[in-house]
């Protein structure tokens, strides 16, 4: 169980990166694109900066493992990691560029590859999501936490988390099939967010996307009673395979569902 200590002082650590991210927002920003035509930032990389050295003053015997450098870390070496930080400085960089406020701060920590503590930060509104299967969840707004909890039952219609920035047809085909639907656009990590706090149900997600994409959120989402699924049922995993690309998934707010029917042959 990681110490309640810790975990303030991590929440504490998401609202300095929050700060260094509107610090750019709030200028004339510049935008790159890496290798994968993705977006970046000075934004990016100022919450890098914060989070990795804040990190290492924390838990200096935990590695990180960050988006906007998980490429000088080897898969020998991050492989043999039974504990590291899982850390999307900036999540939803074109949101970010869009300058729609729908992007977050992420920061979770994995054990043996099981996501136990995250942190959910929205830079624009200055809400903080965070918690874990073992330690629930929980929304902080002007310094006070209010538990959170998913909609179970959920009837319909049913709340669909739809990407802004990322649809493709086997997402549409499974929101066809799911009857009564009102799908909703967010960017990020907020998805997980709202289904944790009973303003969504289901997010399906068969785009790619990152480790760092999903760790934070799927805490928050089981800490308030839903769960992150591959196509086989299991839940989510992390650093297990030779990618850091997930594969496949569905978040729901109520286990319940029945989320296999809604998948059809091609989950």
């Amino acid at each position: 169980m990681i110490p309640n200590e810790l975990r303030e002082q991590v929440i504490r650590l998401a609202y300095r990166a929050a700060e260094a991210i509107l610090e750019v927002y709030d200028s004339e920003f510049a935008v790159q694109h890496k290798d994968d035509r993705s977006p970046l930032t000075a934004a990016d990389l100022a919450a890098h900066r914060c989070i990795v050295a804040g990190l290492a003053e924390l838990t200096p015997d935990i590695p990180v493992l960050s988006e906007e450098s998980a490429d000088e870390v080897p898969l020998e070496r991050r492989r043999g990691w039974p504990r590291l930080w899982v850390v999307d400085p900036l999540d939803g960089t074109r949101e970010f560029v869009k300058r729609n406020g729908e992007f977050t701060v992420n920061i979770a920590l994995v054990e043996d590859g099981v996501p136990v503590f995250g942190v959910v930060q929205a830079p624009v509104t200055a809400v903080a999501w965070h918690g874990g299967l073992e330690l629930g969840a929980f929304r902080r707004e002007h310094g006070a936490d209010v538990a959170l909890q998913t909609r179970r039952p959920a009837s319909p219609p049913l709340k669909v988390a739809a990407s802004r920035s990322h649809r493709d047809e086997h997402t549409e085909a499974f929101i066809a099939r799911m009857g009564e639907v009102e799908p909703i656009g967010l960017g990020s990590s907020l998805k997980f967010c709202r289904i944790a706090e009973g303003g969504m149900d289901v997010y399906p997600r068969f785009g790619p996307t990152s480790e760092w994409d999903t760790a934070a959120g799927q805490c928050v989402l089981e800490g308030a009673g839903g769960v992150v699924l591959d196509p086989q049922g299991r839940p989510f995993r992390y650093n297990q395979r030779d990618t850091l690309l997930n594969g496949r998934f569905i978040a729901l707010g109520d286990p319940r569902l029945p989320w296999r029917d809604w998948a059809g042959e091609g989950a």
